[in-house]
């Protein structure tokens, strides 16, 4: 049924004008470090300021909780990290960022003719298996009312493309879908040998509902690697190399997708044992980006 409803999510706008915007749109989404932990207090000069790219961030709440998925375009400035709210109507801007920042940023300059818009929806500790970590992706999840982050990743992109208008400059705009980058497994990696061994199948089967969720079977997908930052006396993610092995196993046997592992160098601070620092954040973004420009190559030839 969830993947019934993922198909009848509308990718069109309308009737279009000969004036009508095009917008490239990237689907960011994930766990806490695609939700973002910098500091907007640390950015720099260059990435202060709104940007000229829309975004449409997806409020993010835990399972069966309310209002998941409701959302608004704006353009995109610093503050969609932890603490992000949306009602639908307005935002609430938080004191944190993620990676969206940088890789609009660096997405514009490679494509400068191109107008780029992001959909985003992450929330901090959830796992692909059924019942792992905080909440989960599973389209498998019936407890409750049912809904789950998968319900409320479609929700985000169904009330994305929902707006006919998203720049609000009185013209129609058209959206295509143009990439997923996702940032997310330490949860998996974290809870048990059985989430992590089934990391491989859990992440082809949310793949490929999210592509079928766009209408594109195709659209380039970016893992990004999970680090352990071994800090402190626990060992927070014990079973880190299954789920490493499954990420490249995904990325191997996927003509469009490729494996962002750049993020073996991302800083840690010593007060946070789970998410990069400022700094991190800022290099993620660019490092999508970068990745991104060649996997399209690969993938157009496929």
């Amino acid at each position: 049924m969830k993947f019934l409803i993922s198909l009848l999510i509308p990718l069109s706008c309308c009737v279009l004008s000969a004036q009508s915007a095009e917008y490239q749109v990237f689907f960011l989404g994930g766990q806490s470090n695609m939700e973002g932990y910098g500091y907007v207090s640390e950015l720099p000069a260059q990435l202060e300021t709104a940007q000229p790219v829309m975004i449409f961030h997806g409020n993010g709440v835990f399972d069966n909780q309310k209002g998941g998925g409701l959302g608004k375009w704006t353009h995109l400035q610093p503050g969609h990290g932890a603490g992000f709210q949306s009602d639908g109507n307005r935002v609430t801007y938080s004191e944190r960022f993620g990676p969206e920042l940088s890789f609009a940023q660096s997405i514009t300059n490679q494509f400068p003719n191109k107008r780029i818009a992001l959909i985003k929806y992450a929330v901090g500790g959830t796992g692909l298996h059924l019942n792992t970590g905080f909440s989960n992706w599973s389209p498998d999840f019936v407890e409750g009312t049912g809904q789950n982050q998968y319900d409320f990743a479609l929700n985000t992109i169904r009330n994305a493309f929902s707006s006919h208008d998203i720049d609000n400059d009185g013209e129609l705009d058209t959206l295509i879908p143009a990439g997923i980058l996702w940032m997310q497994g330490e949860a998996d990696a974290h809870d048990s040998s059985d989430s992590a061994h089934a990391y491989f199948d859990n992440l082809t089967r949310l793949m490929a509902l999210l592509r079928a969720a766009f209408h594109n079977d195709r659209i380039p997908i970016i893992l990004g690697k999970i680090t352990d930052s071994e800090l402190g006396k626990e060992d927070i993610m014990p079973y880190i190399d299954i789920v490493h092995a499954a990420q490249v196993k995904f990325v191997k046997q996927d003509l469009c997708a490729a494996y962002m592992s750049h993020s073996e160098g991302y800083p840690y601070t010593d007060s946070d044992h789970w998410h990069y620092a400022s700094d991190g954040y800022i290099q993620m973004g660019h490092d999508f980006a970068k990745l991104y420009a060649t996997l399209i190559k690969k993938c157009h030839n496929k």
